[in-house]
């Protein structure tokens, strides 16, 4: 990825009028953020990253004065160009202003996002090996209810299945360029440019966002983004380890790491006996503190009989989330004489990366054997060790 040409376009066009409300005229990304406008951070969180070729800030015609008085200076800035009437318009204006460059990928990004970390913005970048385009995005936890008038519910939508979009978002810049111009001529708006690679075919994945990375709009967004600069949400990190075991019993598959792999013998146990999940899950709930499978699913509950680990490995996930932190990454130790498990890995990795809404460059899987020793050199079963690094604000047990 290092070898691409990437460019990043600010989105900085808007008026910011709705975080006006109490009384300041500032439109919000040159609005003083810690002492410094909120649209040079924002700048600056890109301007970090070294693989950064070129980067057009896309401006309302109305504030060139007010841009050209924040005093960047940096080689691989561009000249500002003026925004149009929408957000949709003004990505136009900024892909137009590249495309005699050239570049290999575009980073499209919004003026009123300022804390873009380095880990969000590499992931975004390195999902592009592999996808047209690619965002951050967390996974929604409050209950959401669809309503036709705004006030009686009509129904209760499935939030397992929905995520909140962050940016940056990343594509490949002739596609995303193709793209917005078949767009533009149609009548139809679209809200973010992943609507519109998905309108276009391209496909795009998500990489897990960043609840720190939070987009201004209300007066009360600015107030917790004080508090982000201020350390009262410094992230720390926390590190769990999980061990757990089972023996065969008769049968013709094991579950490993979410994978059914065909085998003379099953794994006995009260769920589906996925020895790599139920390690993983715990080393997750020991990094946040919060017991252990047993706990949050008792094996005399009937209703796990048979379950998918998955959904273990998935709560434990959601905790985190729920915390306002994120999972940095995941190692996993598998130990067994059969079945082979290397040629499952890949796999294993994208199953715990799908459901825990992680990239699968965050998760290791290794397997070796016992050496003939002890229960699994006698294959009489599997064991599987984890570990787990988490990030979480420093405030969630107040201290």
């Amino acid at each position: 990825m290092s070898q691409k040409s990437i460019a990043v376009i600010i989105v900085a066009a808007g008026k910011g009028e709705r975080v006006n409300a109490d009384g300041t005229t500032d439109p919000k990304q040159y609005r003083l953020l810690g002492g410094k406008p909120v649209l040079s951070r924002t700048i600056a969180a890109f301007l970090d990253a070294a693989e950064i070729a070129h980067l057009v800030t896309v401006v309302h015609p109305d504030h060139v004065e007010r841009y050209a008085a924040l005093g960047l200076s940096d080689a691989r800035l561009l000249p500002p160009v003026a925004g149009g009437a929408t957000r949709q318009a003004s990505v136009l204006e900024g892909l137009k202003a590249l495309a005699p460059l050239r570049p290999d990928l575009v980073l499209i990004q919004d003026a009123a996002r300022p804390f873009a970390s380095p880990d969000v913005i590499g992931d975004v970048i390195a999902a592009l090996d592999q996808y047209d385009g690619a965002l951050p995005a967390l996974p929604v936890t409050d209950t959401i209810k669809r309503s036709l008038d705004g006030r009686h519910i009509g129904t209760t939508e499935d939030r397992n299945q929905l995520f909140a979009a962050q940016t940056p978002q990343g594509f490949r810049f002739g596609q995303l360029f193709s793209a917005h111009m078949r767009a533009g001529t149609g009548r139809r708006q679209f809200t973010d440019d992943a609507e519109i690679a998905e309108w276009a075919g391209l496909r795009v994945a998500m990489v897990m966002g960043d609840p720190n990375n939070i987009k201004l709009t209300f007066s009360q967004d600015f107030a917790r983004a004080e508090r982000i600069l201020s350390g009262d949400t410094v992230m720390e990190t926390r590190v769990g380890t999980g061990f757990d075991v089972h023996s065969f019993e008769p049968g013709d598959h094991v579950w490993l790491g979410g994978v059914r792999i065909p085998y003379k013998a099953a794994l006995n146990g009260h769920s589906d006996s996925d020895v790599a999940l139920h390690a993983l899950t715990d080393a997750i709930y020991g990094a946040m503190g919060a017991g252990d499978i047993g706990v949050h699913f008792p094996p005399s509950d009937q209703q796990w009989k048979g379950a998918a680990s998955s959904i273990f490995l998935k709560h434990a996930g959601d905790l985190v989330a729920k915390a306002g932190g994120r999972i940095v990454n995941l190692d996993v130790t598998i130990v067994c004489e059969g079945p082979k498990v290397n040629p499952h890995v890949a796999a294993m990795r994208g199953v715990i990366a799908q459901t825990l809404g992680i990239a699968p460059t965050r998760i290791a899987i290794k397997a070796t054997t016992s050496e003939k020793l002890g229960f699994t050199g006698r294959e009489e079963g599997i064991v599987a060790m984890a570990s787990a690094s988490i990030e979480v604000p420093r405030s969630i047990d107040g201290n």
